[in-house]
């Protein structure tokens, strides 16, 4: 059975860990022990009572160890570095995105040893991240999800029991792949709209109020297509490539041939080779509509 929490540690104090890591520090009332490969995180995440510490010592010292990690590579990495200093009762969760088939392969081996395991990958942007409003998709046993649902609700609005160990991350996958296909919809309808005298900022509004409205539209479409804006240090192009990927590997799995995704994949490879690889991802805009 797993321990009372009262320590808690994070790895991985990136664009959406570092938030996170916060709100975690703030709003659960545990003590927080951090790790990350660059120190400045580490040094403005102190400010809010988290402390430095190795992987070993996170793996020695809290019950529960969260991942907020750049893909499942990384994840599996982590993972091999603490599974020797893991003990019964412990509870692993992945926060990151990372292929199903090796979430249910690492939750399988660390459960047969009495660590539980929940992936539970996060949705929304990175302003949903600084204010705690991120939506997070578990995968995980009816136990393990209701021990680690009130640490989750300090950092998203809305945490969604997807089903067993894995299931966290095709929600979350699927979620991507739409999201992908929407913003290459959009840059097809601004350039159509702009070759035919209605500018994006006229268009994309009025769709808002209309029957094509959605949260990619008002956000990718609104606050980065319009202006043109596709800043690095977002969700960029090739982490986009690298979810896509996942959906991809699923669907061959399951013989689907899933044309739109396939398309939406090509439009993202166009943008990696045009050297927009690091930008956020509706940068796609600039190889289907270029200026």
């Amino acid at each position: 059975m797993p321990t009372a929490i009262d320590t808690i540690g994070f790895i991985g104090l990136g664009v959406m860990g570092e938030p996170m890591c916060g709100h975690l520090a703030r709003r659960s009332g545990k003590t927080v022990f951090a790790y990350d490969l660059n120190p400045a995180p580490l040094t403005r995440l102190a400010e809010h009572g988290v402390t430095a510490a190795t992987p070993e010592v996170l793996a020695a010292r809290c019950q529960v160890i969260l991942f907020s990690l750049p893909d499942g590579k990384a994840m599996q990495a982590v993972v091999a570095q603490l599974e020797p200093h893991l003990r019964a009762g412990q509870c692993i969760v992945d926060t990151s995105t990372s292929s199903v088939a090796a979430t249910r392969e690492i939750g399988a081996r660390l459960e047969a040893k009495g660590v539980l395991f929940a992936d539970a990958p996060v949705a929304r942007t990175r302003e949903a991240a600084a204010k705690g409003d991120l939506s997070i998709m578990v995968g995980a046993s009816d136990s393990t999800f209701a021990y680690v649902k009130p640490i989750l609700e300090t950092m998203g609005s809305d945490v969604t029991h997807c089903g067993p160990i894995g299931c966290g991350q095709v929600v979350k996958i699927l979620n991507n792949m739409l999201v992908f296909e929407h913003t290459a919809a959009l840059a097809e309808a601004i350039a159509i709209g702009r070759r035919n005298g209605v500018p994006p900022e006229v268009l994309l509004p009025t769709m808002a109020v209309g029957s094509g409205d959605s949260f990619v539209l008002r956000n990718h479409g609104m606050k980065a297509m319009v202006p043109r804006v596709f800043p690095e240090r977002a969700f960029s192009v090739r982490y986009s490539m690298k979810d896509l990927s996942y959906a991809l590997e699923m669907a061959d799995a399951a013989g689907l041939d899933l044309k739109g995704a396939k398309l939406a994949m090509e439009r993202l490879k166009q943008a990696e080779a045009a050297g927009h690889g690091d930008q956020y991802h509706p940068v796609v805009l600039e190889v289907i509509d270029p200026l």
